[in-house]
């Protein structure tokens, strides 16, 4: 009985040490990628200012997701609450927040490369969403955050859990730093978004901001490092399991009422009611370019 006893009591010890050992080293990575600088081009934007650039800017902020973060009035807000994976509280984008003093060039380097003023990784901004993102949107996406009013709220800050790390050191939550995945040169090279018009051409310009929870193969699935309580993403291609009975006019209904075919409702933490602002242009487009993908199985 005592051997038993101690036996088990060896094998706790043991898990207790490996799992400090676990801990200990995704601490360190964290750290050590958090202090990375990135030393990144300058880019010249075409900012203008003027009402139809801001217009645009305004649209690109509600359908692309950044007011779903950063709220409303871009004064930011608490986005997810995960316990020990960590607390991600979007920025106060306002001049009465991270928006004071904000130029072109660093608004560019926080939406396409995921990197902040002093050139170290932003945590928990989807870069990858926005790396391919034209010169003009990013343009009249900045033309529009400098033209909203100051407002201030309270904050909490930005805080990365024990389990939130070491889902980090095993490539789990590929949003927690973004700056590590995307093609930096790539990304301050000019770029210019495609024509807008109903083509699987421009629809695949947009559905780069989908890939954050559908994944890069659009097939969807549980979304890495999500809390267990989130819905587990959609199947957007062709197959069965997804969207392979779906018409043009089921997925307008879809995106502007949160409706799937049968009736049922659409978890609210898929933002249908902001990419309802899409025109229907822009919502053929989408359409469009997800048909053309090869029909995978869900997840």
């Amino acid at each position: 009985m005592r051997r038993i006893v101690r036996m088990l009591a060896y094998g706790l010890l043991t898990l207790v040490v490996l799992a400090a050992g676990v801990l200990g080293i995704a601490w360190w990575r964290t750290e050590v990628a958090l202090a990375r600088v990135y030393t990144l081009a300058e880019v010249e934007l075409p900012v203008s200012g003027d009402p139809a650039q801001v217009e645009r800017g305004r649209h690109l902020a509600v359908t692309r997701g950044c007011t779903d973060c950063h709220g409303d009035d871009l004064a930011g807000r608490v986005v997810i609450d995960a316990g020990p994976v960590g607390l991600y509280v979007a920025a106060n984008l306002t001049p009465a927040g991270a928006g004071a003093g904000m130029d072109a060039n660093l608004f560019e380097h926080a939406v396409r490369h995921g990197v902040g003023r002093d050139g170290r990784p932003l945590r928990f901004m989807p870069a990858t969403d926005f790396a391919a993102m034209g010169d003009d949107d990013v343009a009249a996406l900045y033309a529009y955050v400098k033209s909203v009013p100051p407002a201030t709220r309270e904050l909490p800050e930005t805080w990365i859990g024990p389990l939130g790390r070491v889902l980090y050191l095993f490539d789990q939550v590929p949003v927690l730093l973004t700056a590590e995945s995307v093609d930096h040169a790539a990304a301050s090279a000019p770029r210019v978004a495609p024509v807008v018009a109903a083509t699987a051409d421009y629809g695949r310009y947009l559905a780069q901001g989908c890939t954050g929870c559908h994944g890069e193969r659009f097939a969807g699935g549980r979304i890495p490092g999500a809390p267990p309580d989130l819905p587990i993403a959609a199947n957007l291609t062709p197959d069965p399991s997804g969207l392979g009975a779906w018409s043009e006019a089921d997925f307008m209904r879809a995106i502007r009422d949160g409706k799937r075919p049968d009736g049922s409702a659409i978890d609210p933490f898929m933002p249908w009611k902001s990419l309802g602002h899409m025109t229907d242009t822009e919502l053929r487009a989408l359409y469009a370019y997800l048909r053309s993908l090869p029909p995978l199985p869900r997840g």
